[in-house]
């Protein structure tokens, strides 16, 4: 199925092909046919007007529609967790809460409770079964969601772009483009890697999210999707729902 843009190019040409994540204070530009999804590189863009975007520009901000959808994906250690945590505001722009459902978080509250002397394996499918019973009430509050994704569980994507289609809301995919070895020196600095077998999953099924994002071909019922290397999520200074 083909989807819209991403919000921007690196080509110089800022064009936004609604519905989907826009840059704030950027030229506003009339609907067009979907074009390719570029690599955002934040730090290089151009907009029409000649001005380039910096880390303190008020540009590097992605703004969705109250309501819609995001799920942030990416290799392990890719800084989805970090990204989520700096840049999603608590309340969209109607004081509504905005929920971040991410399955490290989880965990790391089982890890602190009653469980935590056992080994992780053993306790798993409860930390699973807790994320995605959060997830489940997070759509049914209809509000703004920022889901966690591993990149590997296409039904999780299925089911948020059912929810959507069913609450007449947008889907939006975020996915970080990060080397494997960068990941994988991510996985060191936090402390907790994945096995050998499971990065290799890893990176099949973010492999071919990202070939499909490129070519304009998003998952089914995705509207939307914004790639972002390691210097664009670095500049990225905030997510608003409004």
């Amino acid at each position: 199925m083909h989807g819209e843009a991403a919000y921007a190019t690196t080509a110089g040409v800022a064009g936004v092909a609604p519905p989907g994540p826009v840059s704030e204070g950027a030229p506003a530009a009339p609907p067009r046919p979907a074009v390719r999804p570029a690599r955002l590189r934040i730090t290089d863009l151009r907009f029409r007007d000649g001005t380039r975007t910096s880390r303190t520009d008020p540009r590097t901000v992605l703004r969705f529609p109250s309501g819609d959808l995001v799920v942030v994906s990416g290799l392990p250690g890719s800084g989805k967790s970090t990204l989520m945590r700096r840049v999603l505001p608590e309340r969209d722009g109607h004081g509504a809460p905005v929920h971040r459902l991410d399955s490290q978080d989880t965990r790391e509250r089982w890890e602190r409770g009653r469980l935590r002397r056992l080994p992780y394996a053993l306790y798993r499918p409860l930390v699973r079964a807790a994320h995605y019973g959060a997830l489940r009430r997070a759509l049914r509050s209809g509000g703004s969601v920022v889901v966690h994704d591993c990149g590997t569980l296409a039904w999780v994507r299925r089911w948020l772009s059912r929810a959507a289609r069913r609450d007449g809301r947008a889907v939006h995919l975020v996915l970080l483009d990060v080397p494997p070895q960068t990941a994988l020196t991510g996985q060191r600095a936090r402390g907790r890697g994945v096995s050998g077998y499971a990065f290799a999953r890893h990176r099949r099924a973010v492999r071919r999210l990202l070939a499909r994002a490129e070519r304009s071909r998003l998952p089914a019922g995705f509207a939307s999707a914004v790639l972002l290397d390691r210097p664009a999520a670095g500049a990225l200074q905030r997510v608003t729902f409004g």
